[in-house]
């Protein structure tokens, strides 16, 4: 897996149900590198700090294979690397190969692979249609949050070296549709909520489906 693009967004206000919402879903292409904090991209904005940023969601990635199949569906938008909302476009990113809890090295940084992205209202603004919601969950390739392990600078070129590969766990495609399945599968949903990559207040959800 390799960066192809580093993405980062200034704050730009949104009209939803009559109000104004700021968000940083706008992201743009920069061609220098970025630094992957804690709990946020060092100057990439996130405003709704409940929803997004965070130790679980410091950093956001997508596939860049992903992208003619959107471009297909929305030939009309203004295209570019970030439009999916992400911080780093990855080449070779595949959801159904990336395990939760894997620990990977990018650049001067240190990532755990967390949880796979929900879309949100502001997803849909985006996109001018909120049937997007559905299309992205329907897709099934989320791409993945990671929990920041130890802080660096990243930039395009850089690619992933494997330092520890999750044991026990699940790929980051069958939790997505663990997350929106009617039926849950018992055996992947006792692995999710036992795994301490995703975050307690998820996996305490999750603990209401078993049988």
């Amino acid at each position: 897996m390799q960066i192809i693009s580093t993405n980062i967004a200034k704050p730009a206000t949104i009209i939803w149900n009559n109000e104004k919402v700021v968000t940083g879903i706008f992201k743009t292409p920069t061609n220098e590198p970025v630094f992957l904090g804690k709990e946020t991209v060092r100057n990439d904005e996130v405003t709704d700090r409940i929803h997004h940023g965070g130790e679980f969601k410091a950093c956001y990635m997508f596939s860049a294979e992903q992208y003619p199949y959107w471009k297909n569906l929305y030939p009309h938008l203004n295209w570019q690397f970030g439009m999916l909302g992400e911080n780093l476009t990855i080449s070779g990113f595949n959801e159904s190969q990336i395990m939760i809890g894997s620990i990977y090295k990018i650049g001067n940084a240190l990532v755990q692979i967390t949880q796979p992205r929900e879309p949100c209202f502001k997803f849909g603004v985006k996109f001018g249609t909120q049937e997007v919601l559905k299309q992205f969950i329907d897709r099934g390739h989320p791409g993945t949050y990671v929990r920041v392990l130890e802080e660096g600078f990243v930039k395009t070129g850089d690619t992933f070296k494997l330092i520890e590969s999750a044991k026990g766990s699940l790929t980051i495609y069958d939790f997505f549709n663990l997350l929106f399945s009617k039926e849950k599968d018992q055996k992947i949903l006792k692995i999710a909520i036992e795994n301490e990559a995703i975050p307690l207040k998820k996996r305490l959800k999750l603990k209401a489906f078993l049988n």
